[in-house]
């Protein structure tokens, strides 16, 4: 089974967690424009539940470590 959804990864000190996920990239790209912490937009796809493919559609927030 072939399944494909856009994902929202923050930082979270030194991992990222996946925050939501949305079947429409209009939808998640909105969505990510909102948060003020670092994270990443993703396309995943997944074949039988298993995550085969990722892409890293945009990275955006702070990138500066703080002191």
């Amino acid at each position: 089974m072939h399944h494909e959804q856009f994902e929202i990864w923050v930082l979270r000190g030194k991992r990222w967690e996946m925050s939501s996920s949305y079947m429409d990239f209009e939808i998640a790209s909105a969505i990510a424009n909102t948060y003020k912490e670092r994270m990443r937009l993703i396309h995943a796809v997944y074949e039988n539940g298993a995550r085969v493919q990722e892409d890293i559609l945009a990275e955006m927030g702070t990138t500066r470590e703080k002191p």
